[in-house]
């Protein structure tokens, strides 16, 4: 102890983290670009993370359950949590951002309005500014002997015939019933109800998982069936990056709750007034919900 605040011992820990993240991304830009050996790479810096964050994790967990925690250390991992759910609040604004000047300004300025008619006429000519764009440059300049090819169909709300066969819409409801639930679980903690909050949090995780089944059930329709893909123009690209990335966050936060799930259901652990690590999971799971309504509402029904 080093006044009232824990000192942790020294740590490997956050170099293999460093190394995992960093086979992560480099495997993944790889993937992406063809490359055989990218899909390997991904998965093992994958693993090396999971791996690292899990042995990590466990270390926080028993100083914790061994008292170590000074009320200071728990206020630092507040503050710690909000920071990190900051950074991906800045995040996604980058993503967001790129929609938004891409349909704000770069389109417009293609179609040749206001004084950037000679945009129109150099860059594409005969281009018309509307969204989602289901044609590409190759397209445009080499006709059927393209080979970079636009969206058959987009996702945008205005082409479906019924809203209760629309995946979006779906895991729309079952998100926000998601975020509903955690926050019954939250309440029966605190209400010392240990039952309701086991019932209420699996409910949560399961919730979750069916999110992803069916954005990977999306994802399938998309592809083929709809020429919609990561390379079809730049409305595959934004679709896919964002719809993407949330698809990631909603796993990393599933897998965040199932593991509170585990430790109240096996170890008994949390009480209502020591439970962070159930309430970051918990703070983490409604940014996602929030994320998605954004997405909902710029993606698929206004876009």
């Amino acid at each position: 102890m080093a006044g009232d605040y824990y000192v942790p011992e020294q740590s490997k820990l956050p170099i293999f983290a460093s190394l995992g993240l960093f086979l992560t991304v480099f495997g993944a830009a790889n993937w992406i670009n063809g490359v055989d050996t990218g899909p390997t790479i991904f998965f093992c810096g994958a693993l090396l993370f999971a791996y690292v964050l899990w042995c990590w994790f466990s270390a926080v967990i028993n100083e914790n359950m061994a008292g170590m925690n000074s009320a200071q250390l728990k206020r630092s991992y507040v503050w710690g949590m909000g920071w990190f759910i900051f950074s991906e609040v800045m995040f996604f604004a980058a993503f967001f951002g790129a929609l938004y000047y891409v349909r704000t300004f770069a389109l417009p300025w293609l179609g040749g309005e206001g004084s950037n008619a000679s945009t129109n006429e150099h860059l594409w000519q005969g281009f018309e500014a509307a969204w989602p764009l289901m044609t590409t440059p190759d397209m445009a300049a080499h006709g059927d002997a393209a080979k970079v090819m636009g969206p058959e169909q987009s996702m945008s709300y205005s082409t479906v015939d019924n809203i209760f066969g629309w995946l979006p819409f779906w895991n729309t409801v079952i998100l926000l019933t998601s975020s509903v639930t955690v926050h019954f679980a939250h309440t029966s903690l605190k209400n010392e109800n240990r039952k309701g909050f086991n019932a209420w949090l699996g409910l949560t995780v399961l919730l979750g998982i069916i999110f992803l089944v069916l954005q990977v059930e999306e994802y399938y329709v998309a592809y083929t069936q709809m020429g919609l893909t990561l390379e079809s123009g730049i409305y595959g690209t934004t679709f896919f990056m964002l719809t993407g990335f949330h698809g990631a966050h909603v796993t990393l936060g599933t897998f965040m709750l199932l593991v509170m799930w585990l430790r109240s259901v096996l170890k008994g652990h949390f009480k209502h007034d020591d439970c962070f690590g159930f309430e970051s999971a918990s703070w983490y799971w409604h940014f996602v919900d929030v994320v998605w309504v954004g997405l909902f509402l710029f993606v698929y029904i206004l876009g």
